[in-house]
């Protein structure tokens, strides 16, 4: 289990929705995610999970709803009690404070390990490069790579490079970091080296939000458990509950299917 969760709130999805054309893919999700706390999200293909995660930085604009976090709501502000979009740039800045791992690594294929993860403090965060490399350092040491800081994305395993991408988020110093189906394009052997780095940053109190189909990891790792299905919150609660117990017949079913 991670720390203790042992602040207010990090994360508030209000009322998510998301359309596209004619398709409702988000039908009005409701979650809190508390300071230290991991959330696993599980459920089949396009339930929303995925689209959920891109609603909560801004890189999809919901069609009705918000997140906030730390109290500060993303991608909006209120005026005359409505909502009306950030400028690109102020929604840049708030995507900041919200790191995101994606299944397909997303590195740039000419810059070295550490020339990636140094690319956001320095290009957004417009920090120095001597603090830059030092925190980058720091976060590819967190993740087990300093000893590869030289080499280029293709010279690397599917593990470490997702592994660089988990550096390269703890390098801008989230409030939370989002993973969506890490382990998804990893050859099977590969799974267990990232899972473990994200189990460390688990007992270390890493605020995480997680849409995997590791059931083990759910179980092991997270604080609480939400199963998605046709783009709604069909239960939630902790593992135990959840995943021993479940009370919804399409959790069940869910299980059923995958373990």
């Amino acid at each position: 289990m991670s720390a203790t969760p042992n602040g207010g709130p990090v994360l508030e999805i209000v009322d998510l929705h998301k359309s596209y054309g004619g398709t409702e893919v988000l039908k009005g999700v409701h979650l809190t995610v508390n300071e230290g706390e991991v959330m696993c999200v599980l459920g089949p293909s396009g339930s929303g999970k995925s689209t959920m995660l891109r609603c909560i930085n801004h890189l999809e604009t919901p069609t009705r709803g918000y997140s906030r976090v730390r109290g500060e709501l993303v991608g909006y502000r209120i005026k005359h009690d409505k909502l009306h979009e950030l400028r690109r740039r102020d929604i840049a800045r708030q995507r900041t404070r919200i790191g995101m791992v994606f299944q397909s690594f997303n590195l740039f294929p000419h810059l070295t390990v550490m020339e990636n993860v140094m690319e956001g403090p320095l290009r957004v965060l417009h920090r120095d490069r001597s603090w830059t490399r030092e925190k980058a350092l720091a976060a590819l040491t967190e993740v087990g790579l300093e000893a590869k800081r030289d080499a280029y994305p293709g010279q690397l395993s599917g593990g470490q490079m997702q592994r660089v991408a988990i550096a390269r988020a703890l390098a801008m110093e989230p409030e939370l970091i989002l993973f969506d189906e890490p382990t998804s394009a990893l050859d099977p052997e590969l799974v267990g080296e990232v899972l473990e780095v994200m189990r460390r940053l688990a007992r270390e109190g890493m605020t995480m939000v997680v849409v995997t189909h590791e059931i083990a990891f759910a179980k092991n790792v997270a604080d609480a458990v939400v199963f998605m299905d046709d783009g709604v919150v069909v239960e939630q609660g902790p593992p135990a509950e959840v995943l021993a117990n479940p009370q919804e017949p399409r959790t069940r079913a869910f299980l059923n299917s995958v373990l």
